[in-house]
């Protein structure tokens, strides 16, 4: 077969081994085995998300991911979903910022048949794709956005302090969901030339994990996408820099039926991949990342002005991360009660670290948290096509833990100073439109888990699902 590989079993990578390997028109693949269940996650990414899209298309990369739902050359209509959970398995697609992924999870011995699927698409897409499915999916897009957004409390923050936080023009104004004129405006020939331009062989990295052959599974591989062909043509994608600090404390009150008063911020901080981008996360763990943390002990404990509080790393390769955070206000507290507060706070952390204490609690966090994800064969799937798609190595995946651990309390503390200040951030306050939605306020924080409600899931508010 032509393809070349490597294997690695890192030191401080608990024994996990991947090895590499790439087709004659450009595929890589990366193949990580684990005999513990006898299952097998499929992972495919391409490297294209809502960067790359244009101004009045945008929406286009989540719109078209719902559209290799709809059936290929030789998997009709729904049939994607039909064959792999007719066969016990479990399957979706998301997209986000930077990227568009496929998944499957199959028992072990139906691990052909999810390669071939993810094949056909990959290949033959185009002769499915009409007027039918496009309106179809269209319509299910939008109402997607009316369900998770436009009709729910605080649906359009992450929206909204997207657009604040990165400026007009920038590859990241937009979330990847689109606005409705856009996904009104998108037509069937602008669906076929971004899979065109983009669904191909060279623009993809395939991860199977799990109770696998190796030798099996690049016969598989070969045998199903190795005769489509690679295509040229990808744009360079705009951009993204910006300067570490924005200069001025950016601000947008929002009036609506809401709950409970809120404050959101987002903070620009390191992109991903970098040592400060870990250093960056270890801060924000102390300071919001659960309800041991410095700003849930002090606005949600102590001084009762909060019913949640927490504080997330949004992390992104190709511009700033942003530090995002949530705070839903008690009773009839004013939201300058609960700012002045978290920047009492943020001044005291810069100026003297986190503790001993601290440190250990939050590293111990992250690492369960990489450890949670590294040790399903899906999250493992996921992650080396992360870094391969992202980083240019899928192998950093298998020792992203041990680089958090030794990131020591004085970087912690210098970003921290650095990037956590007011004219670093993007703010958004939401105002109950009526007395009655503020009195509801103790209500909207009981019966939930306030971790969970306050703390940013940066792997989902930065993507759409496609069912």
């Amino acid at each position: 077969m032509p393809m070349g590989h490597t294997t690695t079993a890192e030191t401080g990578s608990g024994g996990l081994a991947a090895t590499e390997h790439r087709l004659a028109n450009g595929l890589r693949v990366v193949l990580s085995e684990d005999h513990l269940t006898p299952v097998a996650a499929v992972c495919l990414w391409y490297d294209v998300g809502s960067r790359h899209e244009v101004k009045g298309r945008t929406g286009l990369a989540h719109l078209f991911e719902h559209l290799m739902f709809q059936g290929s050359a030789q998997v009709k209509g729904n049939g994607h979903f039909e064959l792999v959970q007719g066969a016990g398995g479990s399957l979706n697609g998301t997209t986000s910022f930077e990227r568009t992924n496929y998944f499957e999870t199959m028992p072990a011995h139906q691990l052909e048949l999810a390669l071939w699927l993810e094949a056909d698409r990959m290949g033959s897409l185009l002769a499915a794709l009409d007027d039918e499915s496009m309106e179809n999916q269209r319509d299910v897009v939008k109402n997607e956005r009316r369900q998770r957004y436009d009709n729910v409390p605080y649906g359009t923050a992450f929206e909204k302090l997207t657009a604040l936080a990165y400026p007009e023009g920038h590859p990241y104004h937009h979330t990847p969901i689109g606005s409705m004129a856009d996904l009104d405006a998108a037509t069937l020939e602008d669906a076929r030339a971004f899979f065109r331009t983009y669904y191909a062989p060279n623009n993809a990295v395939l991860s199977v994990v799990g109770d696998i052959d190796p030798e099996q599974t690049l016969a598989w591989v070969e045998k199903y996408f190795g005769s489509i062909p690679a295509h040229d043509g990808k744009p360079t994608p705009r951009d993204g820099s910006l300067p570490d600090i924005m200069g001025e404390q950016l601000r947008e009150v929002v009036v609506e039926e809401v709950p409970a008063r809120a404050l959101m911020a987002a903070y620009r901080l390191p992109e991903d991949g970098t040592r400060v981008s870990d250093a960056a996360d270890l801060a924000l763990t102390v300071l919001g990342g659960g309800e041991s943390s410095r700003l849930y002990n002090r606005l949600v404990r102590r001084d009762r002005t909060a019913v949640a509080a927490g504080f997330g790393l949004l992390r992104l390769a190709g511009a700033p991360s942003l530090g995002w955070l949530d705070v839903k206000t008690s009773g009839d507290v004013e939201v300058p009660v609960i700012e002045a507060a978290i920047d009492e706070e943020l001044a005291r952390f810069a100026e003297e670290g986190p503790t001993p204490e601290e440190m250990e609690r939050a590293q111990a966090q992250l690492e369960r948290e990489w450890l949670d994800r590294l040790g399903t064969v899906s999250g493992r799937a996921d992650e080396l096509c992360r870094f391969a798609v992202l980083f240019g190595d899928p192998q950093l995946a298998l020792t992203a833990v041990q680089r958090v651990l030794t990131v020591t309390s004085e970087e912690v503390q210098e970003v921290a100073k650095a990037r956590l200040r007011p004219d670093n951030r993007a703010v958004l306050v939401y105002e109950p439109l009526s007395a009655e939605s503020a009195e509801h306020t103790q209500e909207a924080g009981r019966g939930e888990d306030p971790e969970q409600e306050a703390t940013v899931e940066a792997g989902n508010e930065n993507e759409e699902t496609a069912k």
